[in-house]
């Protein structure tokens, strides 16, 4: 079997294990069972699950079996890792409908073919019939409260308060870690490091209980240089589900790193050889103008994340919007989703002046002065076509879809205009 593990420290993904060698052990010497546990917090996934997702996936494409567990349970009691103040709980019906929701997603990034596929678990299934007094006796007496308060994820909200339901939480994860070793005989559990506290108890738990020795393996945070984690925006979250986040914006999120987190980026990521991220490193590096490394980068995540159909719509948006091909051919959907993330501003159809009114209506010009003069330096363009003069009106067939009309100043600025019923 491939070193998975040599893989994934070349890709960075190694933070934290429980005995690396030990692990390295069992996973060459035939099919390990492993799980990664993801919680329905939210609607959808996001991009700090998908670094876990696709780990899993290497890790079964190297010939080991995943469980992709949905936490029905750990769901509703909410996670204290990583938060500053107490979780806001929702009601059993919206995580329940979330848990579906999460359960696809989980399903698009591993193979439910051949040995090793995947199967997907619920944590509800097994601590949903459970009564507490069974899980204080067969859990709690397990875990020492001294040693549960020294756990940095505890130790870091005393002073602020944590109520007995997150502090709960540790026990939860662990449950089911040892639930999944008895019934399915998993050895690894991986998670981001932020989860360490959580890993390790599920660990010390199996031992403690059935005396079994098993792993556990920490991907390292994905953070920007100024400390911030990936994925996130002014906006919140980049999330998984198209409609909270469209196919274009995801593509743009990942054109628009900067060029000194590209290689990590892609082997986080990329499935590609390791010879063509190592090359499109050094291109990035010797002519980043180009912009190699992030097209790769963001071609090859929105194909995975969205599909190649929607990956080609939100390319020929891109080029489209900065003169490069055809506005008129992009549908509706892809070219509202595009102009949400310019300039823009929405106007009555009986009100929509001329294009250096909505040049600066737009911000693409600070005043309208400045527009006339961008147009009369021929540096203002009406859907790409140019615009010759600054009394200009926007006649009705060029509305795009009957609604939105394309202005660009010069190469790269680009703003939208939505014209409204009133």
């Amino acid at each position: 079997m491939t070193d998975i593990v040599d893989e994934l420290q070349w890709r960075g993904l190694v933070a934290l294990t429980t005995d690396e060698q030990a692990l390295r052990e069992a996973l060459g010497s035939g099919l390990v069972t492993y799980y990664c546990g993801f919680d329905p917090t939210a609607p959808s996934l996001h991009v700090g699950n998908l670094v876990q997702l696709l780990t899993m996936r290497r890790i079964q494409d190297a010939g080991h079996l995943p469980l992709a567990l949905v936490g029905g349970a750990t769901g509703l009691i909410g996670d204290p890792s990583g938060r500053s103040a107490e979780r806001q709980l929702n009601s059993t019906e919206v995580v329940e409908g979330w848990v579906g929701r999460i359960k696809t997603q989980v399903s698009r990034f591993l193979s439910f073919d051949g040995p090793a596929a995947v199967r997907v678990v619920n944590n509800l299934d097994w601590t949903g019939p459970m009564s507490v007094v069974d899980f204080l006796r067969d859990i709690g007496k397990h875990f020492p409260v001294n040693r549960m308060l020294a756990k940095e994820v505890v130790a870091a909200r005393l002073e602020e308060g944590i109520s007995y339901t997150e502090f709960s939480y540790q026990l939860l994860q662990a449950m089911d870690f040892l639930e999944l070793n008895r019934r399915y005989g998993c050895v690894l559990q991986t998670g981001g490091s932020d989860q360490w506290g959580n890993l390790t108890a599920g660990v010390d738990l199996i031992r403690r209980v059935t005396g079994g020795h098993v792993h556990a393996l920490a991907t390292p945070l994905l953070t920007k240089p100024d400390g911030t984690k990936y994925g996130k925006t002014a906006g919140g979250a980049i999330w998984l589900d198209p409609e909270l986040t469209s196919p274009y914006a995801f593509f743009q999120y990942w054109f628009n790193v900067e060029d000194a987190e590209v290689g990590k980026l892609l082997r986080t990521f990329s499935f590609r050889p390791r010879e063509e991220i190592e090359e499109l490193e050094k291109q990035t590096a010797e002519r980043p103008a180009a912009r190699v490394g992030q097209r790769a980068l963001a071609e090859e995540l929105t194909t995975l994340v969205h599909g190649a159909e929607e990956c080609a719509r939100v390319v020929a948006a891109s080029r489209a919007l900065f003169g490069q091909g055809s506005l008129e051919e992009l549908d509706e959907r892809t070219l509202e989703a595009a102009l949400a993330e310019v300039p823009r501003t929405s106007v009555t159809g009986g009100e929509l002046g001329t294009v250096t009114d909505l040049l600066a209506a737009t911000g693409l010009c600070k005043s309208k002065s400045e527009a006339r003069r961008a147009v009369a330096q021929g540096g203002a363009y009406l859907n790409n076509v140019k615009v010759e003069s600054d009394d200009a009106v926007p006649a009705a067939g060029d509305l795009l879809h009957g609604r939105f009309l394309v202005l660009r100043r010069g190469k790269r600025n680009v703003g939208g205009v939505e014209i409204t019923s009133g």
